[in-house]
């Protein structure tokens, strides 16, 4: 993985993070926060995606998709957690 790799996952991380804290309401993460959960959300998303045999083809823009689906769900469940 070099490094153009690397700054790639981390932007569409970040930005996945940031739109599924705006979606999700109730949970707050940070700046770094996000990130994780963006780049988390990267891997279910696509893993879901996958598993569900759901094509949304390639490239930057599909990822992101992805990567928010999966945010948002990691999201729901952090605050579903954090609430019992």
């Amino acid at each position: 993985m070099d490094l153009v790799n690397i700054l790639v996952m981390i932007i569409v991380g970040a930005l996945a993070g940031w739109a599924a804290d705006y979606l999700v309401k109730g949970i707050s993460v940070g700046l770094l926060g996000k990130i994780i959960v963006g780049i988390i959300g990267g891997v279910l998303g696509g893993w879901l995606f996958n598993l569900l045999s759901i094509s949304i083809g390639s490239g930057i823009v599909n990822s992101i998709i992805a990567a928010i689906v999966g945010a948002v769900i990691l999201l729901l469940l952090l605050r579903l957690i954090r609430r019992r």
